[in-house]
């Protein structure tokens, strides 16, 4: 089985481009994070014309995250099970399905914006919630894994320079703690091989020729439990989908299981 997560920046946007990458990478299961459309609007036909079937957790232009299965899609959660709001709603930015016997979350987890914004703090009570409702799961038998878009470079090595990311978000200690408190639950890391250079960033800004610089970060992760991490066979950053005229800003990450 071939499962991979990818923030798309917007899937009307990027459809085109979205459609020949499935068909070109053989990709059995997507997670989708930042839709940026509702589920109404979600390309569901088009993508059931190529085979996958779709789950979709999205309410307009901002965030939204989905899940495309062409081996199953069953058991479909909405949302983060006690999840907190944000100025008084629950944002959709998480939805899990068990797909081919393997149970997945996508996750677009909060940015987070400042230190001393109110979203930041948001950031870290999200994470307290998917460490508690992924916990059963992390736990369990079956192949389990969270994949998605985490807003944090889980170390220093997963930014191309520390020293610009100094006092910003997405490097900070308590960030970076609650992502080890999230593998604490029965979880590693599932590290990806870069296709070019030395590491395997999977995001790139669009300004300052970030891309061409290679000057990216690692914030799109693969959390597995062991039954998923033993099936491990190949995980890459598919960084050829980062090139060219309308691409996200992020790369697709790619992981091979063998079942």
């Amino acid at each position: 089985m071939r499962i991979a997560t990818f923030n798309v920046n917007s899937i009307t946007a990027r459809l085109p481009r979205l459609l020949a990458w499935l068909e070109s990478s053989g990709t059995d299961v997507l997670c989708i994070q930042e839709t940026k459309c509702s589920a109404e609007q979600f390309p569901a036909e088009a993508l059931r014309e190529l085979g996958y079937e779709s789950a979709v957790n999205a309410t307009g232009r901002w965030n939204g995250v989905a899940l495309l299965s062409r081996v199953g899609l069953e058991d479909v959660t909405l949302g983060l099970p006690g999840g907190p709001d944000y100025e008084g709603v629950q944002e959709p930015r998480a939805i899990s399905a068990t797909c081919g016997g393997v149970r997945v979350w996508s996750v677009y987890v909060p940015n987070g914006r400042e230190v001393e914004h109110d979203h930041y703090g948001y950031k870290l009570q999200w994470f307290t919630a998917l460490t508690a409702a992924i916990a059963e799961d992390a736990a369990g038998p079956r192949p389990f894994a969270v994949l998605g878009d985490f807003n944090v470079a889980p170390t220093d090595e997963d930014v191309y320079d520390p020293a610009v990311f100094e006092g910003l978000t997405h490097v900070t200690p308590a960030e970076r703690a609650a992502l080890e408190t999230l593998r604490g639950a029965g979880l590693t890391d599932v590290f990806p091989r870069a296709l070019k250079y030395d590491r395997p960033y999977t995001f790139w800004d669009y300004r300052m020729l970030a891309f061409p610089k290679n000057k990216g970060m690692r914030i799109d992760l693969v959390y597995g439990n062991e039954p998923f991490r033993s099936a491990v066979k190949d995980a890459y950053v598919d960084r050829e989908e980062r090139k060219g005229k309308g691409a996200s800003d992020h790369a697709p990450v790619v992981v091979d299981l063998e079942l």
